[in-house]
């Protein structure tokens, strides 16, 4: 039967039925196949392609660690209201492992749900992890346990003992969260930065930085646009250009455009042109003027620019704030430590608000991509709470005295007693007398250090000022106490390596000083410090110390004060508010538990703490201050601070 000329035709049929399909389910994978999501470089036509199809994007840097969860939205929002189609983020190694093997990835620090709102309000993304960032944050980002698993490592190298780190931070913990992310699996991240501006690191290590490069591939895959940042020289790039992963530059508006991507050229003769950091402003340091550049000269450049089809991120697009105890520092000849205010003189305010200088990009931008529809948000609502009381409850030498100590014939460093950051109490007891006066001196403070002899103030060492010894008087079995502050890592250069506390011996009169007490103050964490608050409140309220005997010097310094203050109950409240501190000198605010961050008004350009209305409710808050070196409380009605409607960063600075 099955030899039959029917049979035979059958049998034809279902081949030539089976081929058929067999071709369309081709022609469907084929189809399928052009419909998946791609963004690539295409080197022919000098341009990038997203789906195919030519794309150029305008980008903004904004840093979800400097703003808080509940403003999100609105900064996004507003980054797409000017026109920018993408959005640039570091991730920032530290804040995520704050200890190690410690791990957060919630509240300001939930990076995937930032990245989910910049996707929902239609915005790419170029992400940036590192693992090295600068972004003037303590240590470039990096953690500062590192220097406490090997005081000689080598970062930003391919030294075995940080890649150990490096690798499991990358392949164990980040990369698997970013790989659902990517654009390729439905996601809004186009492009990676492989490191962060190597280009400037003394000694070139390709071996590390290829390393990256295939440990992103390999958890990654080969889909998503590697990129490396590099300044616009062409030394920079040497150090900075990685196989197989595309080169670009930044640079300012005070820049040469064509003679920039002429360097950039040289390292990739074929592909988009690119600006991965457009500066509109620039950082600011304690005691130095604040950073302006004019609108005007931003918006040529930028327009300069988009005109050659080039891409650009202006970094930053909003800046934020440094909170708690994160800003960095840098050393450029000397000690620079960076304020609390990112603003950056950027097109958004530290408080979000779009400046004259966003409205001039945004007419840029909308020269070359349309602008979406609709009214660009408004500035937040902003409200003076008035005049805040304060009261002291305790000084830090009380508070020490109820604290945890470490005791070591030498002192030790804030790494080696796995301090992140904040404020040691050093002391020692002298076993010897002294001529008088006798001088003492660190060979190295980091960074800042005051001096007591028992509880009389004897002076001061500055890393900042050079300065590392003074004159004392001291008697036998009298305690010296030495109160070093922190001021921020170095986050830039061949200094990351920033060791704090006191980092050599100490000496007087030439003799060294051994057997030595270290107590850390519990600042950096919250739960802690209101332990030792409430410790430090009932042994006062136990002792029955009259108020002038908690502080902890006759000027106000070295105590904490509090007090409270009310928010309205209406629908419109809580707001945007500011903290002025006149006539108080150097320290730390918290209000509601959170670390608003440093305040040193004395020296500025910062005057004012920006109080974002997330941190406030409705009802009775709460103010905290670690005051360092003098407060205005000698009297009860003169000791206070305020909460005000306007934000002061470029208040006088030192002549």
């Amino acid at each position: 039967m099955g030899t039959g000329p029917l049979c035979s035709r059958v049998t034809a049929l279902l081949v030539t039925f089976l081929t058929l399909m067999a071709l369309a389910g081709v022609t469907a994978e084929e189809d399928k196949g052009s419909q998946e999501r791609r963004f690539t470089i295409d080197y022919d036509n000098n341009q990038f392609l997203k789906d195919g199809m030519p794309f150029r994007y305008v980008s903004g840097s904004i840093h979800y660690f400097r703003v808080l969860p509940s403003e999100w939205r609105d900064r996004l929002r507003k980054l797409r209201m000017a026109g920018f189609n993408a959005l640039t983020t570091y991730v920032e190694w530290s804040s995520h492992e704050p200890e190690a093997g410690v791990y957060d990835f919630s509240g300001i620090n939930d990076l995937t749900h930032f990245l989910t709102i910049a996707q929902e309000e239609d915005l790419l993304v170029i992400l940036r992890p590192g693992p090295y960032i600068d972004a003037e944050r303590d240590m470039g980002g990096l953690p500062y346990w590192l220097l406490n698993k090997n005081p000689d490592m080598k970062l930003r190298t391919s030294d075995p003992t940080y890649l150990k780190y490096v690798d499991i931070w990358f392949r164990d913990v980040l990369l698997p969260k970013v790989k659902p992310l990517l654009y390729e699996n439905g996601g809004p991240i186009i492009m990676l930065q492989v490191e962060n501006e190597y280009g400037y690191q003394p000694e070139c290590d390709f071996a590390y930085t290829s390393h990256l490069r295939d440990l992103m591939v390999e958890s990654l895959g080969k889909g998503p646009v590697l990129f490396t940042t590099d300044g616009d020289e062409v030394d920079d790039l040497k150090c900075g250009k990685i196989p197989e992963v595309y080169a670009t530059v930044d640079f300012g508006s005070s820049t040469n455009v064509t003679e920039a991507f002429g360097a950039m050229r040289l390292f990739e003769p074929r592909g988009p042109l690119v600006n991965s950091e457009y500066y509109p402003g620039w950082l600011d340091y304690w005691s130095v003027p604040h950073s302006t550049v004019k609108a005007e000269k931003v918006a040529s450049n930028l327009d300069e620019m988009l005109a050659l089809n080039a891409s650009v991120n202006v970094y930053v697009f909003h800046g934020g704030t440094s909170f708690g105890f994160t800003a960095g520092s840098d050393f450029e000849n000397r000690f620079m430590p960076c304020p609390t205010s990112y603003d950056y003189d950027a097109p958004l305010s530290e408080a979000g608000d779009p400046t004259e200088k966003y409205w001039v990009l945004r007419n840029v931008t909308g020269k070359y991509l349309p602008l979406p529809p609709g009214e660009v948000p408004p500035a937040s609502p902003k409200f003076g709470y008035g005049k805040v009381s304060l009261a002291p409850t305790g000084s830090v030498f009380q508070m020490a005295d109820l604290l945890q100590k470490v005791t070591n014939k030498w002192p030790l460093t804030f790494e080696e007693l796995l301090v992140p950051n904040g404020i040691v109490v050093y002391q020692t007891v002298l076993p010897f007398r002294i001529a008088d006066p006798a001088r003492l001196t660190l060979g190295d403070i980091h960074d800042r250090g005051y001096v007591f002899v028992d509880t009389e103030f004897a002076g001061m060492v500055s890393r900042e000022q050079d300065m590392y010894d003074l004159a004392i008087y001291a008697r036998p079995n009298q305690t010296i106490t030495i109160v070093v502050e922190s001021q921020g890592r170095v986050c830039y250069g061949h200094q990351i390596n920033d060791f704090k506390g006191i980092t050599t011996n100490v000496t007087l009169s030439d003799h060294t000083l051994e057997g030595w007490t270290m107590t850390p103050l519990p600042i950096t964490h919250t739960s802690r410090l209101q332990n030792a608050l409430t410790r430090l409140h009932s042994w006062a309220v136990a002792q029955n110390i009259p108020p002038l005997g908690l502080l902890g010097t006759n000027k106000g310094g070295m105590t904490f004060f509090s007090g409270s203050f009310q928010v309205p109950g209406d629908s419109s409240h809580p707001r945007d508010t500011f903290l002025r501190l006149d006539g108080w000198n150097k320290g730390v605010a918290w209000v509601n538990d959170f670390c608003l961050g440093r305040y040193w008004p004395e020296v500025g350009p910062q005057v004012t703490l920006y109080v974002p209305r997330g941190v406030l409710h409705q009802g009775t808050n709460t103010l905290l201050l670690l005051e360092q070196e003098s407060a205005p409380c000698l009297t009860p009605d003169t000791c206070h601070a305020t909460l005000q409607e306007t934000n002061i960063i470029d208040g006088p600075t030192p002549l």
